[in-house]
């Protein structure tokens, strides 16, 4: 991989700063990943671009390298391996947006990729910022064990694929279709966004070496958060500002598709997002002031207002 500018260690900033700061070493890494070719495939760059830099919460990479600092390991690595988390994420949004699925107009407050560049490209920078994501864990300069990297591939290749985010998103059209239950709509998230995010967190224990015996408190928090994170989105969806939010709202309701809101109400689902909450910071009382940045985000997920 190309050079970039050094990380600069999270471990003990704030978390708005932590925040700022992985977005900012984010979007250097794209933007050294993503360099404009002078060839006919400068539109795809500059659509992968448009999608991948700027804006975003980078709540994945940052889990990623709030984990990995539990165990020591360099920041350049779990950088890069996070924002290879980044890119199927990102990837997972210009597809959603895409006019077969939720057809949206607006991401992260600027237009979605279809809009500016037409839907054949916005296909195509989904699929290349895929496959990007996986040239980046298998890449030697991003781990030198290749026993890290497969496992780093293995992970994220089912936390992406159909037991996993793909999974759940073709869950999420059925929805439209058929009434599920407060089972299925568990199910259907923790694919469609908990699988994501514990691909995060796992990505930072994979390269901390941890046993699989020693993984357990952190997959816990990390089922917590995901659940946790996709009820505060509810809320959002229902009682959101779309200025900050950066997207159309309230569009499940008008698809008909059941939601924690419309099984739970708004009170008792505030209630639940604070109890995974509570849960999810409770599986880290292992660690010391070394996993105050993971607490900090758990706390973050129930109170943000984007």
């Amino acid at each position: 991989m190309a050079d970039a500018e050094a990380p600069t260690s999270t471990a003990n900033a704030p978390l708005a700063d932590a925040i700022a700061l992985v977005a900012g070493e984010v979007d250097r890494r794209f933007d050294t990943l993503l360099a404009i070719p002078d060839d006919p495939r400068a539109d795809l760059y500059r659509a992968m671009r448009h999608a991948a830099i700027g804006g975003g919460k980078r709540l994945r990479p940052l889990l990623t390298m709030a984990t990995a600092d539990l165990f020591g390991v360099s920041r350049e690595c779990s950088l890069l391996v996070g924002t290879a988390i980044e890119a199927i994420h990102v990837y997972s949004l210009i597809h959603d947006d895409l006019p077969a699925m939720d057809d949206d107009d607006m991401r992260r407050g600027k237009p979605t990729v279809h809009k500016v560049f037409g839907e054949a490209a916005a296909i195509l920078a989904g699929d290349c910022l895929h496959a990007l994501a996986f040239e980046v864990l298998a890449d030697p300069d991003t781990h030198p064990d290749p026993f890290v990297r497969a496992e780093l591939v293995l992970d994220l290749s089912r936390a992406a694929g159909p037991s996993g985010m793909a999974g759940g998103q073709m869950m999420d059209l059925e929805a439209e279709k058929a009434r599920f239950d407060l089972a299925t709509v568990t199910r259907l998230q923790q694919m469609k966004t908990g699988a994501l995010i514990s691909a995060a967190v796992e990505a930072g224990v994979i390269l901390g070496r941890v046993a699989p015996e020693g993984r357990r408190s952190l997959r816990g928090y990390a089922h917590d958060l995901g659940l946790a994170f996709q009820i505060a989105d509810d809320l959002l969806d229902a009682e959101g500002d779309e200025a900050l939010v950066g997207k159309a709202l309230r569009k499940d309701a008008g698809a008909g598709k059941e939601t924690f809101l419309s099984l739970l109400g708004v009170d008792r689902a505030r209630e639940q997002c604070r109890m995974l909450v509570d849960q999810a910071v409770e599986h880290l009382h292992a660690y010391g002031r070394e996993a105050d940045l993971l607490r900090a985000v758990a706390r973050y997920v129930v109170d943000r207002d984007r």
